[in-house]
């Protein structure tokens, strides 16, 4: 991918509404997910495989993934945890899955209540069944700027986690930056350490905002090389471990800030102010895309 283009992984429905008080029904998110799509985006993130007790908003995922059936060009993901909920994704067609992994041992313990290494383990029987069933696999890097509990993150520990990530058969690796806490400088340098153990087209930013550094960030990224970068549409989702952390950085945002440079991203801004508008109004909040409160400010004005 070139520097006039890049990919957009479109996470709202799921990261961004996994962290969101309220449980939306399996219409409102197969509705945000089909304007997504239909706004340009082609890689958008449909559920989660996780136990509803522990992540209730994601309860009827296969649903959804079921009403979605297939759309040309168009990749609809799922989390899985483990092996079971790999199963649960096969038995809806779904032919894109994410694991979760952590660089930090302390969010790792409580977010997925096991180490690093042995979630490490706990992936590979998942990554070799979807290979036997022609099921991508992308691997997600989570405190890779900072941890919620235990502070600075070496970036050894982060390249370790993306090596053996990548190692084991993910095809890409989603660095993200869960507390929103780095800045231009600590991005380039994660980039480029990560870079060295795993090829700069495998790897992708996760930026949350909650220091209002993400757009920052995924502008040095770019810089750095990065071509595929994650967001969630009106900045939706947030950190349930991190107090304080703001959701991800917004689609409005990045659509926005690569059409200023005359880089590509295949989405129609117009359609995705109003998808943004339509999950705004599910949720009854305002949306938390500045790009999206002024576009629609300047539009009522005029």
């Amino acid at each position: 991918m070139t520097m006039d283009a890049v990919k957009l992984v479109e996470v709202g429905a799921r990261d961004g509404l996994q962290n969101e008080a309220q449980a939306l029904p399996v219409e409102i998110r197969v509705e945000l997910i089909e304007r997504l799509a239909a706004a340009g985006l082609r890689t958008l993130e449909a559920g989660a495989f996780v136990s509803p007790r522990w992540v209730p908003q994601m309860a009827g995922s296969d649903e959804v993934l079921r009403r979605l059936g297939r759309r040309p060009g168009v990749t609809y993901t799922a989390l899985v945890p483990n092996l079971k909920g790999l199963d649960a994704a096969l038995e809806v067609d779904c032919r894109e899955v994410a694991v979760f992994a952590a660089a930090s041992e302390a969010f790792s313990q409580k977010n997925i209540n096991c180490s690093i290494d042995e979630s490490l383990q706990r992936f590979q029987p998942v990554l070799a069944k979807a290979a036997e069933q022609g099921v991508a696999v992308r691997g997600y890097v989570s405190c890779v700027l900072g941890c919620p509990f235990s502070g600075d993150v070496p970036v050894v520990d982060v390249v370790r986690v993306a090596r053996e990530l990548y190692a084991m058969g993910c095809y890409e690796i989603s660095l993200g930056d869960t507390i929103g806490r780095g800045t231009p400088g600590s991005t380039r340098r994660l980039v480029e350490a990560c870079a060295s153990e795993v090829p700069i087209t495998a790897l992708a930013g996760h930026f949350h905002d909650t220091y209002g550094m993400a757009v920052a960030n995924v502008q040095a990224a770019l810089e750095a090389g990065v071509r595929v970068f994650d967001s969630s549409i009106s900045g939706l989702g947030g950190c349930p471990y991190s107090p304080g952390a703001t959701g991800n950085v917004a689609t409005e945002e990045l659509v926005y800030l690569f059409q200023g440079q005359g880089v590509a991203t295949g989405v129609d801004l117009p359609a995705l102010l109003e998808a943004g508008a339509f999950i705004d109004k599910a949720l009854g909040k305002a949306s938390a895309s500045r790009v999206a409160t002024a576009l629609r400010s300047r539009a009522s004005n005029q």
